[in-house]
């Protein structure tokens, strides 16, 4: 048995479950997305079904701001509305 205490891993090697965000007008400002970082957001979803192509790419900039300034693995998921892709 491999006990962690004794291999120096970061934190984000032992968590195994991810928190899905679903982004949306409500939670799409910086202010609330560091919120939802701080507590414990590992993936942000965006359902294009809704809202303008404008919008998401404002959205998933101010994302990978946050990604890169805080240095945390985030991952960014395109809910696309059908076979779209």
């Amino acid at each position: 048995k491999i006990f962690y205490s004794l291999i120096p891993v970061s934190r984000f090697m032992i968590a195994r479950t991810k928190i899905i965000c679903t982004i949306g007008p409500a939670t799409n400002t910086p202010e609330m997305l560091e919120k939802l970082l701080d507590a414990g957001m590992n993936v942000a979803r965006l359902n294009f079904s809704h809202g303008t192509h404008e919008s998401h790419g404002r959205t998933i900039a101010i994302l990978k701001e946050l990604r890169e300034k805080r240095q945390v693995p985030l991952a960014i998921m395109l809910d696309t509305k059908g076979p779209e892709i």
